[in-house]
């Protein structure tokens, strides 16, 4: 997550090449005639013991003879030599080598690890950053730096790309050039052993060059590393990425019981709690960021077509429809607009046709009414280029209209000859154009799924139908107990233990030995009942008929009892029965069959699975994935995700089934893997939903001794609840101070609009702005790993209200962390900033973080007088007319 010495990457001024060779077919002469024929103005030292000049270059024999130290090095000789040669050039002063051996691909598994190791070790202890081994380089093409070996080399642009991919590194830059597409990076990472994925994109989300990113990915190796960056990244700029479906056989983990598919699915969730949109292909991912590095936020879902051509935009209608979009719905009142310009019997539907030789002031008069029009979104024009007319000027037309223009318009010039002579005219107006109708609606659907997963990133999520109290103690005890008679499954008793104890509605259940015990507890209970075998050799009892339902009466139960027992005999004769599990029967007419599991990947961590559940699920096959923690808008996010979600809506003969309740059930389960890290399979099946809420008849649980807590094997951090602290103020008064949530946004923004003109001006540094609740997300919806706020709390009426808050946003390197803090004007003189400040000052220093930093203005003396209690330096920068204050954590005492 480090973005240490990167700048040193991307921006040297100097470069060596080590293990340098005249030999025109060697990497280091590829490498010499890339940096040489660019416009890198830095020197290039080559480093050879053998020969005295490379292609006209003074050579030097080793990196203690270089006349000065270089920025960057490039490690071109055998890599079993490379720990060495980045011992040497660490002890010289540089600070970041790529190691660029192609022999690197032809080791073997072993001799991989070693060398891999030695990397590793020599980039920890030395303080040297390493981009590969196996890597191709990277170019960035302001800087003139092609430190790669690619043989088309890059154009200037706003595009990054990163790739684990040796082959499609030199396959798009290829595409890139052909279509006229530049980049601001590109980076081939090579085996990640220091620079990764994480590294590159904390490096790029904050780059100024950088508009939107491309990643090619088939695997990750710390998922909490690169969900962090991605998600932090993602808040900034469009992200990208493709991933095959299929791995080679080196790539798959052959001790993972999950399918290919399985595995996919998890990237797949993964991607879009991360922000970034998927895309299938080398042309959707381009045209896609294209797209998207001119993004305007698209003001509704729906998309208006203007062609001159009506087959053309049916077509496009076709493929906009098939792909998951929608037509925008052309009012009355704009269907009355385009009448004045079309007539009335021209259609003025979507989508909207021109005649074929429409003028280019039509064209800008249609454009001009739909970009107003509140249901569009985004305008897509399709030009059939005709005989009189021409296609540049209604290019030109089009472009003023868009240039001044909120809504997004895509253009479609049909034929290669039109589209050569208007691309300058829509590059220029920085409007994206496409010689494929195809594209265009392809790039379209790209920016409505990063609409989508914007707002799954910087959603506002309700609030919980209702609190839950865990009983977590007693869920461990069981788990406890289970361990240390040395079971990997809890029994189905535990199992239901477990579920009450997080508040998940179980059907009334009773275990028994014999069938007499049966007989009586079905009495108890109540009937009808359920009655199933149980034995540690039968996995599932109905296969073998060790199910019966809706058992009336004592003398049915007993029967039942006696028959399952003779049929277990029969049919399993090494079984042993343990007895019979009783149940009230679950009976809920109607109600909807769903399922929810949990697994253990080893990359991500803990999966929640949802779906249609009962006997035919795994024929069904109606499933979605996503990552713990939950909340309501994530948990309903994943439901709408599947086939089931709209049965579960209700029709005219149905009512609709409790979505909250399914919500709340799925965050139930995620609260219980965050506590119960001994957890590492739980399959609920069935569970039944109706208006009533849901329902579950019981669950099959698999544990085993933690290794890591809860919160640190999820790839996401999940809310801190240990942070959560109860004070005093001066006045007596008891206050919350705890994390931020997401569904802290409303108070938050009532806490805002409560806050004076000048501390609104003193907090955000004179400029106040208008908030609303769009704007709390960034607030809100924070990153655990890398951002922190606390707030100060209570409940008003029942409503939290929030005091005060103070935040900080961490260096991914965790080196410093900038603070701010705002606390309620009436709530001033109660000691609450005091409280506020020294929290975050004590996590801060508990998380490793070397100094807080923070800025005011001069006349924020309430700050300045905070800070200098606090025992933080505090200057003046008079240039800025700043304030800067700065503390060395691990020098800060508390009571100072």
């Amino acid at each position: 997550m480090s973005v240490k010495h990167l700048d040193l990457l991307f921006k040297p001024n100097s470069l060596a090449i080590i293990g340098a060779s005249r030999d025109p077919n060697s990497v280091s002469a590829i490498l010499m005639r890339n940096l040489m024929s660019g416009k890198f103005l830095g020197p290039v030292l080559p480093v050879s013991g053998a020969q005295e000049a490379i292609f006209g270059v003074l050579s030097y024999v080793s990196v203690t003879s270089l006349p000065l130290t270089p920025d960057m090095a490039i490690i071109c000789s055998s890599v079993f030599d490379a720990p060495d040669r980045l011992s040497e050039l660490a002890d010289n002063g540089t600070h970041v080598a790529v190691i660029m051996d192609p022999g690197y691909a032809l080791l073997d598994g072993p001799q991989k690890a070693q060398i891999d190791e030695r990397i590793r070790q020599v980039s920890r202890d030395k303080d040297i950053r390493v981009l590969g081994p196996g890597s191709l380089g990277m170019i960035v093409p302001a800087s003139g730096v092609n430190a790669s070996l690619s043989r088309v080399g890059a154009k200037e642009g706003r595009i990054a790309f990163v790739t684990q991919s040796d082959s499609l590194f030199e396959s798009v830059l290829d595409w890139a050039r052909t279509n006229n597409v530049g980049f601001s990076h590109c980076v081939s990472l090579g085996r990640q052993l220091d620079i990764d994925f994480s590294s590159v994109l904390d490096y790029l989300g904050s780059d100024p060059a950088t508009k939107a990113i491309l990643l090619y990915i088939e695997n990750i190796q710390d998922a909490r590393r690169f969900m962090s960056a991605a998600r932090a990244s993602a808040r900034n700029k469009p992200i990208l990425v493709i991933r095959p479906r299929r791995l080679p056989c080196e790539l798959r983990d052959a001790a993972s019981e999950l399918t290919e598919m399985d595995q996919d699915q998890i990237y797949d969730a993964a991607f879009r709690r991360a922000g970034m949109v998927r895309v299938d292909d080398i042309d959707s991912l381009f045209e896609g960021a294209r797209t998207l590095a001119n993004y305007k936020p698209l003001r509704g879902n729906g998309l208006a077509i203007v062609t001159n051509g009506q087959s053309i935009g049916l077509l496009a209608a076709d493929t906009l429809i098939q792909g998951g979009g929608e037509l925008a719905a052309i009012t009355e009142e704009t269907q009355l607009k385009l009448e004045e310009i079309l007539g009335p019997e021209r259609c003025s539907d979507n989508p909207v046709t021109l005649p074929y030789n429409a003028s280019p002031e039509d064209y800008a008069r249609v454009l001009s009414i739909l970009v107003r029009a509140k249901d569009v979104g985004c305008v897509l024009i399709l030009h059939v280029p005709f005989q009189g007319t021409s296609s540049l000027e209604i290019a030109q037309a089009v472009t003023q209209v868009a240039k001044t223009s909120r809504c997004l318009v895509l253009a479609n010039w049909l034929g290669e000859e039109t589209v050569r002579d208007t691309k300058d005219v829509f590059e220029d107006a920085a409007i994206p154009v496409f010689d494929r109708p195809g594209k265009a609606i392809m790039a379209y659907l790209h920016m409505l799924r990063y609409k989508r997963t914007q707002k799954i990133l910087m959603q506002t999520p309700d609030s919980l139908p209702a609190d839950f109290f865990p009983d977590t103690e007693h869920a461990l005890d069981i788990i406890r107990k289970a361990l240390s008679e040395d079971r990997t499954q809890l029994s189905e008793e535990e199992s239901r233990q477990v579920l009450a104890s997080y508040g998940v509605p179980v059907v009334e259940t009773r275990i028994c030995k014999s069938a007499m015990q049966a007989v009586d507890a079905a009495s108890e209970i109540g009937f009808p009942v359920a009655l199933k075998i149980r034995s540690p050799q039968i996995a599932q009892p109905f296969d073998i008929g060790g199910i019966a339902l809706d058992l009336t009466t004592p003398d049915l139960v007993f029967e039942a009892a006696a028959n399952m027992s003779a049929r277990v005999h029969s049919q399993v004769p090494n079984a042993y029965i343990e007895g019979f599990t009783v149940q009230k029967m679950g009976r809920r007419p109607g109600a909807h069959e769903l399922f929810i599991s949990v697994f253990t990947d080893k990359v991500f961590g803990p999966i929640l699975r949802f779906g249609h559940g009962g006997v035919s699920a795994p024929v069904i096959n109606d499933h979605a994935m996503t990552l713990p923690p939950l909340n309501m808008g994530l948990a309903r996010e994943l439901i709408y995700r599947t086939r089931i979600s709209k049965l579960l809506q209700g029709s005219r003969r149905q009512a609709a089934a409790d979505i909250d309740d399914i919500c709340l059930a799925l965050i139930q389960i995620s609260q219980m893997v965050i506590d119960l890290p001994q957890i590492t399979t739980l399959e609920m099946n069935p569970i039944f939903a109706d208006d009533q809420g849901v329902l579950a008849l019981g669950a099959r649980i698999w544990i085993q001794p933690a290794t890591l807590t809860g919160p640190e094997r999820l790839a996401i951090r999940p809310y801190p609840r240990e942070l959560e602290e109860c004070v005093r103020l001066k006045n007596g008064d008891q206050i919350l101070l705890r994390p931020i949530r997401p569904e802290d946004a409303q108070a938050h923004l009532d806490f805002i609009h409560g806050l004076s003109e000048e501390d609104l001006r003193l907090r955000f540094f004179g400029l106040v702005q208008n908030f609303v609740l769009s704007d709390m997300p960034k607030f809100t919806q924070i990153d655990y790993d890398r951002e922190m706020a606390f707030i100060a709390t209570r409940l008003v009426d029942g409503k939290p209200e929030t005091l005060g808050v103070v935040r900080t946003s961490t260096k991914p390197d965790n080196s410093s962390a900038e603070f701010a803090i705002i606390v309620r004007s009436d709530m001033k003189g109660t000691g609450l900033g005091s409280m506020l400040f020294e929290k975050m000052i004590r996590y801060c220093k508990s998380r490793g973080t070397r100094y807080l930093e923070g800025q005011t203005m001069p006349r924020n003396k309430g700050m300045i007088g905070l800070a200098k209690r606090f025992g933080l330096a505090v200057t003046h920068n008079y240039e800025e007319e700043l304030v800067e204050m700065r503390l060395p954590l691990w020098e800060w005492e508390p009571g100072r």
